[in-house]
């Protein structure tokens, strides 16, 4: 699995968690929900810095957003 689906993969699984949808953490993230979605699907480059807004949103920081089997 490419980087950019285990991202995705992992913010989804984080988001389902929170009891989230893509539009409520579109808010809280201050990004688009189309953005979300096509990064929840593996199709967008997303930068470090809007992986920090979306772990911030879902209440994570970094330490705790890639410390998951996913990534290994």
């Amino acid at each position: 699995m490419e980087i950019k689906s285990k991202i995705g993969n992992r913010i989804k699984e984080l988001r389902d968690v929170k009891q989230m949808s893509q539009k409520d953490l579109a808010y809280a993230s201050d990004l688009d929900r189309s953005y979300i979605a096509s990064v929840e699907n593996g199709q967008r480059n997303i930068s470090i810095v809007n992986i920090e807004k979306i772990a911030i949103a879902l209440g994570e920081n970094l330490t705790t957003f890639f410390n998951s089997k996913i990534f290994i």
